[in-house]
């Protein structure tokens, strides 16, 4: 089940708020009233016989945390787990990044409305985006192609209006614990609009060729695991509404088959 978080946060945010201003506006003062009212009869002050409800005193102390939370999340940076190999070597399973929410334009939670132009993806960012077949799940894939480019993929050779995109051959990739799996594979140094990456491709491995141009106000993305990745070559183009944001850092890496900490991952730009 996936757990719609962004809208949990919105939610908690305004309960909590609502019940410490419903109570700091109309419960409080009552209460104080009753105190002042009788004060002497029991031989003690407001403050030592004020009794605040339970549920206010959480509200008050859980409404700043949450709308901290919130804003963080929503507007400046938010984490993410990388659950497979698509995006190797760049990006590892296991790997926990940050992503840059503001790098696209600043959006309204849940809402995803943009309310702040600020930027567009380049050929070769790395993002995150709402997977366009099913908008509850998140994507992170490269991108190739901007609007109007045309964009040719064949014989395992990407190439952008026309021109082939430069590759070098570095020699064959070795991993172990998750990603031992594309052990064997060739691995290539990328220069794509100036930005220079590593992707992965299996002489043996499946092939899909492809031709298209890209629309406007949408995106054309593949995976760096060229062989081992579905992308826009399966389900087209993400539409700009769709995207999240910029991954910027590995800050964390847990291999789930070695069960450990790959310490030399943490704090590695992502390229």
């Amino acid at each position: 089940m996936n757990i719609n978080f962004p809208a949990f946060l919105v939610l908690a945010t305004f309960v909590t708020g609502a019940i410490w201003a419903l109570d700091a506006l109309f419960f409080a003062p009552r209460r104080r009233a009753v105190l002042v009212s009788s004060e002497g009869t029991a031989g003690s002050s407001p403050q030592e016989e004020e009794k605040v409800p339970l549920v206010v005193e959480y509200a008050k102390s859980f409404f700043p945390i949450i709308l901290a939370v919130l804003l963080l999340r929503s507007f400046l940076v938010e984490p993410f787990r990388i659950p497979s190999g698509s995006m190797m070597p760049t990006l590892l399973v296991g790997d926990f990044i940050l992503v840059n929410k503001f790098a696209y334009g600043l959006r309204l939670p849940v809402l995803n409305t943009k309310i702040v132009e600020v930027g567009e993806p380049q050929r070769g960012d790395v993002i995150v985006f709402r997977y366009p077949e099913d908008p509850s799940i998140d994507y992170i894939k490269r991108v190739v192609g901007v609007p109007g480019d045309h964009i040719r993929y064949a014989g395992k050779q990407l190439y952008v209006n026309g021109k082939r995109v430069e590759r070098k051959p570095i020699g064959k990739y070795i991993a172990d614990g998750a990603s031992a799996s594309m052990t064997g594979a060739m691995r290539y140094r990328e220069t794509i609009n100036g930005v220079s990456h590593d992707i992965l491709i299996r002489n043996n491995g499946f092939n899909r060729d492809f031709e298209f141009t890209v629309p406007d106000g949408e995106y054309f993305v593949l995976g760096d695991n060229r062989d081992n990745s579905r992308d826009s070559r399966f389900w087209g183009t993400v539409p700009e509404a769709n995207l999240v944001g910029k991954a910027f850092l590995i800050w964390m890496n847990w291999d789930p088959v070695a069960g450990g900490i790959t310490w030399s991952r943490i704090g590695t730009f992502i390229e």
